[in-house]
């Protein structure tokens, strides 16, 4: 496997120096090369804690209806996040708000983000559906970016009933385990409201980020780490992981390392959000 090259990439350092202050590119087309960097007034974040397993999808996890990968198909989930969006597509479309088409993530942010993949930092979940004949189709997933206790949501897409949903249920089921404390989502949308996402001040959400970044995220004496944090936000903390939180990757391969909590996968994530919600 070889890193994505090209000129116009945004540096990878640079990208992740804004993730850790807060901030996230965008473009104004799928074509343009020029970015712009985003520091929204209100921040939308999805407590870990919080998420909120409706019956319908808990009945759709524990039925397999699909099954769920991590890293084993990143560019195809950009490409997918990106493309026009069908005018009567299911609620569960976008991880963040803004340009609900896609356009906003033009070919120099794809790039950029492979990169990003290519070097460890940015991640994809991605959700299949069998067709039969040993073939299947990808029909929902996200992608976005990790470090340290924060992972970042940035695009998530869906072509059948509840596929997003699920990759988004195996993704707060992982980071929990794995140690995580934070899941931001950008912007609020009645999608993610209905998952339990939660909205606050842009100033609020830069302390969160910091405390997550920081050492003192790992004590159990942190606000916010398995509890309440200063404006009444309940952010939850891993259940599994003492010290530096695991990477998506690994946080998800955790998920299935012990036998014997559930028959299948999608049992298993049902049984542990419903444990842990």
């Amino acid at each position: 496997m070889h890193a994505p090259r090209t000129p116009s990439m945004i540096e990878p350092d640079l990208l992740m120096l804004a993730y850790r202050s807060g901030i996230f590119p965008m473009a104004d087309s799928r074509d343009d090369p020029e970015i712009f960097w985003i520091e929204p007034r209100l921040r939308a974040i999805l407590p870990l804690d919080g998420f909120h397993l409706s019956h319908s999808l808990a009945r759709t996890l524990r039925r397999e209806r699909y099954t769920v990968t991590c890293n084993a198909a990143f560019s195809d989930v950009m490409e997918a996040c990106a493309a026009p969006r069908p005018t009567d597509r299911d609620a569960d479309q976008e991880m963040e708000n803004g340009d609900e088409s896609g356009s906003w993530i033009s070919h120099r942010i794809q790039a950029s983000y492979e990169n990003l993949h290519f070097l460890g930092h940015a991640h994809s979940l991605e959700v299949w559906r069998d067709e039969g004949g040993g073939h299947r189709e990808l029909v929902g997933g996200l992608y976005g970016v990790g470090f340290e206790r924060v992972f970042c949501g940035e695009s998530m897409f869906s072509r059948a009933t509840d596929s997003s949903k699920v990759a988004l249920a195996y993704l707060v089921a992982a980071l929990r385990l794995g140690g995580a404390t934070l899941l931001d989502c950008q912007f609020m949308t009645p999608h993610l409201a209905s998952l339990g996402a939660v909205e606050m001040p842009q100033k609020r959400y830069l302390a969160l980020l910091q405390q997550a970044q920081s050492a003192a995220a790992g004590s159990e004496t942190t606000a916010g780490v398995g509890g309440v944090a200063g404006d009444g936000v309940a952010v939850g903390a891993g259940t599994g992981v003492a010290g530096a939180a695991l990477a998506l990757p690994e946080a998800f391969a955790a998920l299935f390392a012990e036998e014997g909590k559930a028959s299948s996968p999608g049992k298993l994530i049902a049984q542990f959000l419903t444990q842990t919600s």
